[in-house]
């Protein structure tokens, strides 16, 4: 079927970018510099108020040394998460590409993409590596099964809204922590700052080829689609976000605390809302919002107002 007005000045533009504005992780980030050493009692690695785990009280009550310890290994652990879901991305984008026809401007972008999710791999462990904590990433159920999700690129459509749930919490936890305005380690802050510049790409193509493959679905394909979307968003949180038991078992974490941080206490579900304006805002954009998926949102505990615009920032009102 042929493309829409403008897809295609779209993804040559991307490419562009791809081409004139990218990053490496080993010219980029000046790991051996003194200031991007790793210092495990520094306490700019304890864990943010838009952590989940970070922003619950039985953390804040801990000694700052304890603090720091987790705070490491909980963000060495969301890179690992990171990475391995850039290879999902990966080898399911691959399998698309490779089916797309000869001059699909498609085809040029999603290798663009390819090679900058690279990058990001490397970057990831890189950190991994200084950080120093043999952290295992996702969940073992998670883990067990990431090794089948490239193959849902047979169905575009369920794998890019995939991609998205897996590109949005990270993007929006790592903007969160960057205008939270805390002195961070220059190390973390740097990977950051690299990630959201690509991402930014990343995520406005993966909006706008569900803008262009939603289009063309059939009625009950649109329906059964508006259904899946928030089912994918919300597991894939829990892939991305929340991390596997043995974090609780090294550092003595009751059960009690990790549930309520993930997904149970009021606060830590605003936060998860949180991650998903953008997605909530393309759904209205798509048309997916409807009374039945509009029930699935909220039986997620991941509804609420959609983003005006891309990136917007989710702050509550403040009175003076």
């Amino acid at each position: 079927m042929a493309q829409s007005t403008g897809y295609g000045e779209f993804l040559r533009t991307l490419s562009n970018g791809s081409v004139h504005r990218r990053f490496d992780p080993y010219l980029d980030i000046p790991w051996d510099s003194p200031e991007f050493a790793v210092d495990p009692s520094d306490p700019r690695w304890i864990l943010p108020d838009c952590d989940p785990l970070g922003a619950h009280p039985w953390y804040r009550a801990l000694p700052e040394d304890r603090k720091i310890a987790i705070g490491l290994w909980r963000i060495a652990n969301v890179q690992k998460v990171g990475l391995a879901f850039e290879s999902v991305l990966i080898r399911g984008m691959m399998q698309y590409a490779m089916r797309l026809p000869n001059g699909s401007p498609e085809f040029r972008y999603c290798l663009h993409e390819m090679t900058e999710e690279c990058n990001h791999i490397q970057m990831f462990q890189e950190l991994v590596n200084r950080i120093g904590a043999d952290v295992p990433g996702m969940k073992a159920p998670y883990r067990a099964t990431s090794h089948f999700w490239h193959l849902g690129a047979y169905l575009p459509v369920i794998f890019f809204i995939g991609i998205l749930a897996g590109e949005e919490p990270i993007d929006h936890f790592q903007k969160s922590v960057i205008r939270e305005g805390a002195d961070r380690p220059p190390v973390l802050l740097r990977t950051m700052e690299i990630h959201i510049a690509e991402e930014a790409r990343h995520i406005s193509f993966a909006h706008r080829f569900l803008n262009e493959h939603v289009a063309r679905q059939t009625r009950l394909g649109r329906g059964v689609t508006s259904i899946a979307y928030p089912l994918i968003m919300r597991w894939l949180a829990g892939a991305i976000m929340a991390p596997p038991r043995r974090l609780a078992k090294e550092y003595g974490i009751p059960r009690k605390v990790m549930r309520e941080a993930f997904w149970r206490r009021d606060e830590s579900r605003a936060i998860m809302r949180e991650y998903f304006g953008d997605v909530r805002m393309l759904a209205h954009e798509l048309g997916l919002m409807n009374p039945v998926s509009r029930a699935v949102w909220k039986a997620c505990h991941i509804d609420g107002r959609p983003s005006r615009f891309r990136g917007e920032p989710h702050r509550p009102a403040r009175v003076a």
